[in-house]
């Protein structure tokens, strides 16, 4: 349903988006993850056509979106990170002129506004303004905009943004039912727990490169059962590395170092609550001391952490 073969996106000297290349299918959520600034956004204006590719190939729908562009817009729908409503012209106004901008008229776009009027959980306020609203309602509206005119893929550029836990629970219900309908959502978001909530398929892109894809249950098992372990002191970098590699080889321990500052030290350690003591000590033979840690359980932001050595909101 979405396709993108080797993008480019240069501005000038700097490289924004180098060779990402993934597919997102019927009637699935496919997640786009990464730290602000990573490409996500770059690469859905692309595929959007607000940005047009350096080089590389994206098919919408089957649509070429640069040799189709229109038949391509025409089967998106977007949710971006800024609002696209008019917020002095009443909420059902706002669905009936972005439904009338793809084409749809008369009895039909009625009956589509009623619709997502229901859906979107704004029925009863449908002639209210939108500058009333809350940040949640506004995030609502946004999304039913981006759905008036059925389209086949969806782009959900992180929606969730700036909102309450109740308006993000609401939108998550959204973004499943679109996938239940059979629409292909492209949702990127620099919240691992979101994207292990809704997507069926992730990607995960920093600075502007694809580290790693596949489904959700494929890239936890690339952790397997380790934790990470994150601890703040003081670290001698020599000698703290000889401790760890003794530890691991005298207690045959799945353990490797992810990053290892001054003042910081980032493990990765099977079971390791069960094993705080002799890392501590083995800390403390080589000169160091801790005065902070956190464990943290196997999940996508340890997976980025693990492949990138930085937090995923860095």
């Amino acid at each position: 349903m979405l396709t993108v073969r080797n993008l480019l996106k240069k501005f000038g000297d700097f490289t924004a988006v180098e060779d990402v290349s993934f597919e997102a299918l019927r009637g699935s959520v496919f997640g786009l993850l990464g730290p602000n600034g990573a490409g996500k956004s770059t690469t859905i204006n692309c595929i959007s056509g607000l940005l047009q590719p350096t080089s590389g190939h994206i098919s919408v729908a089957g649509h070429d979106n640069i040799k189709e562009a229109r038949l391509a817009k025409m089967s998106l729908g977007i949710v971006p990170q800024e609002l696209a409503i008019y917020e002095d012209m009443s909420t059902i106004d706002n669905l009936r002129f972005w439904g009338q901008a793809y084409g749809i008229r008369g009895h039909v776009l009625e009956s589509r506004v009623k619709e997502v009027l229901v859906t979107i959980g704004l029925g009863d306020r449908a002639s209210d303004l939108p500058k009333k609203f809350s940040g949640g309602m506004k995030r609502r509206l946004n999304f039913g905009c981006g759905i008036v005119h059925r389209p086949s893929v969806m782009l959900l550029d992180e929606p969730t943004v700036g909102v309450d836990p109740q308006s993000r629970e609401r939108l998550f219900e959204l973004v499943e039912t679109e996938r239940s309908n059979g629409t292909c959502v492209l949702y990127t978001t620099p919240y691992s727990e979101e994207a292990e909530r809704l997507c069926d398929s992730v990607a995960i892109i920093d600075h502007g490169k694809l580290v790693i894809q596949g489904s959700v249950t494929e890239l936890r098992a690339k952790l397997g059962a380790r934790d990470v372990l994150q601890l703040r002191g003081s670290f001698p970098a020599n000698e703290t590395r000889k401790g760890m590699k003794s530890l691991a080889e005298s207690a045959q321990l799945d353990l490797e170092i992810i990053a290892l500052e001054a003042d910081s030290l980032t493990l990765t350690l099977s079971s390791a609550s069960q094993h705080l003591p002799a890392v501590f000590q083995s800390i403390t033979n080589a000169g160091g001391t801790v005065t902070e840690t956190s464990l943290r359980s196997p999940n996508l932001e340890t997976l980025f952490l693990l492949l990138t050595g930085k937090e995923l909101r860095e």
